[in-house]
């Protein structure tokens, strides 16, 4: 007979998921740490409810029924799309993974919740801004602030280097150098680290900012903070995006369209390098990819570029009649409609 699974069990395990397994066997990067870790708060919290303590949870707590109603929670409460969903779910397919080699005495509950699926996502447009519409973000930022101050070189430094909102949020004084030749140092996903070159507006603003808040570049110190003083947040950041943006909006009405959020700044530098004629190997380099494939997409969403295409094509084939219809069944076609 197996024991009976405990909370001590589900602690254990956990603590050993995320502080040992992932970053020493598995080599996650922290910032996808993190990500599981959030995704063990929101799950935990949810499996809890309002009648018992997360402490007193055990993993019998957490059957398939239970992580498809937390899914179904992340759509429906929380306002998640499929592809959040999907990640939620790999952090938890990737725990009940490694519990199950643990505790084998749980392997069938394991192998149930390895069985709940992932959900198909559709292949959104990809929403950027153009440089006019950038322009009216920035312009209308209240730089006598601090605090505008802050997010205005915010804004400016994720459109330069195309960063993702970690890797922002993440850099410290001394991942500039703002000599010539001005770059920042990123650090990427599986722990790449590269080199991004700064604009001489970029790096003015860099020194204003160090300037506003007292930070030394030979001091390792993180460069944005929030009005606490506390590090600034991939979530406040994306806040400070979206108020921005919905400011700008009132005077630019083809931003109240678009659904930008900070990884859109990641997009508007690629698309702004591709309109500039730079090659899609240094792209890939200047926004950490491994390879150029990544980089076709944005060929797709530059309409500026389609336009100039079409207008330099010709139509090389006359209209012709229409094809001839073939004869068919007519209850096949009824039974087709259907379906």
């Amino acid at each position: 007979m197996k024991p009976a699974p405990t909370p001590h069990q589900l602690a254990t395990a956990l603590k050993r998921f995320l502080g040992e397994y992932l970053p020493q066997q598995r080599a996650f990067s922290p910032h996808t740490i993190l990500s599981y870790r959030d995704t063990w708060k929101l799950l935990l919290q949810f499996a809890a409810g309002r009648k018992r303590r997360v402490a007193d949870l055990t993993v019998a707590n957490l059957s398939p029924t239970t992580i498809t109603a937390f899914l179904h929670h992340l759509e429906t409460g929380r306002g998640n799309g499929a592809a959040t969903r999907n990640v939620r779910l790999s952090a938890i397919h990737t725990f009940f993974d490694f519990f199950g080699t643990q505790h084998p005495e749980h392997l069938a509950q394991a192998q149930r919740v390895l069985s709940v699926p992932f959900k198909r996502t559709d292949q959104r447009t990809i929403d950027y801004l153009e440089v006019e519409e950038l322009r009216a973000v920035l312009e209308g930022i209240d730089r006598a602030t601090l605090a505008g101050r802050r997010d205005y070189v915010l804004l400016v430094l994720l459109f330069n280097t195309g960063a993702r909102i970690q890797e922002a949020v993440s850099l410290q004084t001394t991942d500039l150098r703002l000599a010539p030749p001005p770059t920042v140092k990123l650090l990427g996903k599986g722990r790449k680290e590269r080199l991004c070159p700064l604009w001489p507006e970029t790096v003015r603003l860099l020194k204003a900012h160090l300037a506003d808040t007292g930070l030394d570049l030979r001091e390792p110190q993180l460069l944005f903070r929030n009005h606490r003083g506390t590090p600034l947040t991939r979530f406040g950041a994306r806040l400070i995006l979206q108020r921005h943006v919905q400011r700008a909006a009132k005077q630019v009405p083809s931003l109240q369209h678009k659904r930008i959020h900070p990884h859109s700044l990641r997009h508007s530098a690629a698309v702004h390098l591709l309109k500039s004629g730079v090659d899609f190997s240094t792209i890939a380099h200047w926004l950490g990819h491994a390879g150029t494939q990544t980089v076709y997409k944005y060929v797709a969403i530059d309409l500026e570029g389609k336009r100039a295409a079409l207008a330099k094509a010709q139509p090389v084939l006359k209209s012709s009649p229409q094809p001839p219809r073939w004869r068919t069944d007519p209850d096949l076609l009824n039974w087709l409609q259907s379906l």
